[in-house]
């Protein structure tokens, strides 16, 4: 049997798979969205191919000048055909391997072309993320910061720079602040007659640790200091009136009875002895804003119960105790080898009443699925964790790394469970909060935490009930995400328009970082495969937007992005310098790169000038038939 007889023989298995595949799974796209009945069909064939190990046969192919198969994502049935074709070539001028045989019929269905399916794919990111942006065809997204920075200023900054999708976290603060962001940028958009999509997140079942025991009643405020201890910049604590609720957004306040705030002045002091007995004063100023605040020069620790004297020009003017303050979060200290106890939500007394560490879990039904021997991974992966027992409604675990010198694990930081499958839940509240705004402010929303599609089919009874024709963005963000990925993608398709964004933090999470690049890769070939759009995102020229300089590797992250059709950015002091840089990259990259295809534009590149006669020695010609097959 000549060579190419046994590629023919090979191809015929391939063309004979497909359409075995397609007989058997009629009902896996029985209720597909018109839109993708073509682009299921693809994928239901490219899963059919990558079972199989067909590198032996892509080298045979590619040593004969054919095509090796390796860029047919998006065509794959024609890709099989076109190959089979050339073959049947070869085969017919062979011959004598021929003989009197016929020329096998084409299929009916030959599958959609390769120039063809691209701009199925480009149609099917239209339809979710708009006109394609001026100048490039890949989309940047930018997430909202909180509501109060989502000013016209913001929004023009980030829309000159090149911003065409804005994303709200439903994580994050609530409707009417949400409302405020949308109504801004949809404000600003429309009066520059500049597109703008609106992505809102749904939070999902997010696993959070819960604080097992009350923590300590303190405040700490500390000036800063240089390398030799000298205070380069005092503490500015904000004042406010006791009884008024004030966002702190992270900084420091103090609150002050009212008939003493409405008394303070520039240059008065608020005196007292912090917890270690150490006296300490408050010298008060105004901003420019009118603002009033409180500078303090040296350390200090407030209790509950802190006596405070109100003075001007060395004359006590008025007393206080203070009440209002809050808990310091508690914090676990863990190292390699400690026992840590989670323990589901509310946390039982006989849970309490153990000596060893313990931490509360946000969802009760995460901890009681874990079984012995299942990873548990805290705070984006600082912390890995076994389980050893079960241990009352908890369990016990074991630390199996840590940083050097022990990490800190408070409340409200993320749970992972790579080797354990949640049951399936609907919607939580915090996702029908979300859902609700986005029905009525939003082109489309974030399907967070997948586990499989019974997390599809849960939002879409609800979108079906509303009556609403929202893109649907599937966030694959878990290991079990990952695993079920064609069942997930095959049961999204039953709505248009339809986008999956590669989440890459938790992701990387479960699967471990070693294998995110692997992992990634596999999701952007099933993607085209389903001629879907792809968002890439999480910590895309993160540093840039918040220091205002990129690293290396975060730049050349960037350029990957390129094989995507909408790149993430997050939030930052610098996003708009970001953002600016992403498009930079993009448009020089889209030059070379189209999915996994190298496209070659023209280069500066030149040849130098030759060398002079004298420099000249003779040279050996050498015959082509020398050179290995990888360097014709």
């Amino acid at each position: 049997m000549s060579e190419f007889a046994k590629l023919w023989h090979e191809l015929e298995k391939l063309r004979s798979m497909l359409d075995d595949a397609r007989a058997q799974t009629p009902d896996l796209t029985a209720n597909v969205h018109e839109e993708l009945r073509s682009s299921a069909a693809n994928l239901i064939d490219y899963v059919t191919l990558r079972q199989l190990d067909l590198r032996p046969l892509q080298f045979e192919l590619e040593r004969r000048g054919l095509s090796s198969l390796g860029r047919m994502e998006g065509h794959v049935r024609d890709a099989v055909y076109q190959v089979r074709a050339r073959v049947w070539d070869a085969l017919r001028c062979e011959g004598g391997d021929v003989g009197s045989r016929e020329e096998p019929p084409l299929p009916l269905d030959l599958g959609t072309p390769g120039e063809v399916s691209e701009q199925i794919l480009h149609h099917h990111t239209h339809a979710l993320l708009g006109p394609r942006p001026h100048g490039r065809h890949i989309y940047i997204m930018v997430t909202a910061p909180s509501a109060a920075e989502v000013e016209d200023d913001w929004v023009t900054r980030l829309l000159d720079a090149g911003m065409n999708v804005l994303r709200v976290n439903g994580a994050h603060e609530g409707p009417a602040e949400w409302q405020q962001i949308v109504e801004t940028a949809r404000r600003v958009a429309a009066s520059r007659g500049v597109p703008l999509r609106v992505l809102v997140d749904l939070p999902g079942p997010k696993l959070r640790t819960v604080a097992a025991r009350p923590g300590a009643r303190v405040i700490r405020w500390k000036p800063e200091r240089d390398v030799h201890g000298r205070v380069v910049r005092p503490c500015q604590i904000a004042l406010h009136a006791a009884d008024v609720t004030v966002a702190t957004s992270g900084k420091a306040t103090f609150g002050v009875p009212g008939k003493v705030f409405q008394s303070l002045a520039p240059g008065d002091e608020l005196a007292f002895r912090d917890a270690r007995g150490r006296s300490r004063q408050l010298v008060i100023a105004v901003l420019p804003s009118r603002a009033l605040v409180a500078n303090l020069r040296r350390t200090a620790y407030l209790v509950p119960g802190t006596r405070v004297e109100h003075r001007r020009d060395a004359e006590t003017l008025a007393e206080f105790c203070l009440d209002q303050v809050p808990e310091r979060p508690p914090i676990v200290r863990l190292s390699t080898g400690a026992e840590l106890r989670l323990e589901a939500c509310p946390i039982s007394a006989e849970a309490l009443a153990d000596e060893r560490l313990l931490i509360g879990c946000s969802l009760p039904e995460a901890v009681a699925a874990l079984e012995k021997g299942a990873r548990v991974i805290f705070d984006d992966g600082k912390i890995d964790c076994v389980v050893e027992e079960r241990c009352g409604a908890g369990v016990l675990l074991r630390v199996t790394r840590a940083p050097e010198g022990g990490a800190k694990l408070a409340a409200e930081k993320g749970i992972n469970l790579p080797d354990t499958t949640l049951p399936g839940f609907d919607l939580t509240s915090g996702d029908e909060t979300a859902l609700t705004f986005a029905l009525s402010h939003a082109d489309m929303i974030g399907l967070s935490f997948i586990k499989g599609p019974a997390s599809v089919l849960a939002l879409y009874r609800r979108l079906a009930e509303a009556k609403h024709d929202l893109g649907v963005v599937l966030k694959i963000e878990t290991a079990s995400a990952f695993a079920e990925l064609p069942g997930i993608l095959l049961t999204a398709m039953q709505r248009y328009p339809l986008g999956v964004m590669i989440a890459r933090g938790d992701l990387a999470i479960e699967v471990g970082f070693q294998r995110l690049a692997e992992v990634q890769e596999e999701l952007l070939w099933l993607c085209e495969a389903a001629q879907l759009p792809v968002i890439w995102a999480t910590e895309v020229l993160a540093n840039l937007a918040r220091e205002g300089v990129a690293t290396r590797a975060e730049v050349t992250d960037a350029a990957m992005s390129v094989r995507a059709e909408c790149v993430m950015l997050n939030k930052g002091p610098q996003i708009d310098a970001a953002t600016l840089a992403l498009v930079d990259i993009l448009r020089r990259m889209e030059g070379h790169q189209y999915k996994k295809r190298s496209l070659y534009r023209k280069l500066s590149l030149r040849l130098p000038p030759p060398p002079s006669a004298r420099q000249l020695r003779p040279v050996q010609p050498l015959a082509l038939a020398t050179l290995g097959d990888d360097q014709k």
